[in-house]
C-alpha cells in the first residue's frame, strides 16, 4: 500500500514556489477531485505529491512538476466559465510555458487575432503571466517570475 504525505503539511510559500519555476513548458490540470486525480498520478503514473490539499496539488515525476487545482478554486477565473457544461475534462488543462513574456505574448496574440481570456497580471503566487486561446481551444500560459521586491 502507498504511503501519502500528510494533507496540508509543508505546505511551500506560493511566492518562493512560483519564483522557483523552471523555464519551460508548465501543465496546471483542473479536476474534479484533487485526492483522486493525484491518488491516481501517484498509483499508476508512479508521480509524488510535493503538496497537496483538498483543493490543489502539486506533483512530481521525472523531473516535471506540475499543478492539480479543483473546479473550486477557479470559481472566479476567466477560465472556469470556458470549461463549464464541457464533456470532455481535457479541455480544463492550462500550457503553461515559464519564462516566457506574458505582455509580448498578449501583444502578439491581438495582432494575430488570437482569444486573449486574460491580460497579463501580476498573480499572489510570484508570477506575472496571461491567459490566450489557441485555434484547437488550448489555452496558453505565458509566465514570467516577478522581480523581488
Amino acid at each position: 500500500m502507498t504511503e501519502y504525505p500528510e494533507k496540508g503539511a509543508a505546505r511551500p510559500d506560493p511566492m518562493v514556489f512560483g519564483r522557483g519555476l523552471r523555464q519551460g513548458l508548465g501543465v496546471n490540470l483542473l479536476v474534479t477531485d484533487v485526492d483522486r486525480a493525484a491518488r491516481f498520478e501517484v498509483e499508476i503514473l508512479g508521480a509524488q505529491i510535493i503538496y497537496w490539499e483538498e483543493h490543489f496539488a502539486v506533483m512530481t515525476a521525472l523531473g516535471s512538476v506540475w499543478q492539480l487545482h479543483s473546479d473550486w478554486t477557479y470559481r472566479a477565473h476567466e477560465l472556469r466559465g470556458a470549461v463549464e457544461g464541457i464533456t470532455s475534462r481535457g479541455a480544463g488543462a492550462e500550457l503553461r510555458l515559464y519564462g516566457a513574456d506574458p505582455d509580448a505574448c498578449v501583444a502578439r496574440a491581438r495582432e494575430c487575432g488570437a482569444v486573449v481570456l486574460s491580460a497579463a497580471l501580476d498573480k499572489p503566487h510570484g508570477l506575472r503571466e496571461a491567459h490566450i486561446v489557441d485555434d484547437d481551444g488550448y489555452v496558453w500560459v505565458p509566465s514570467a517570475a516577478l522581480p523581488e521586491d
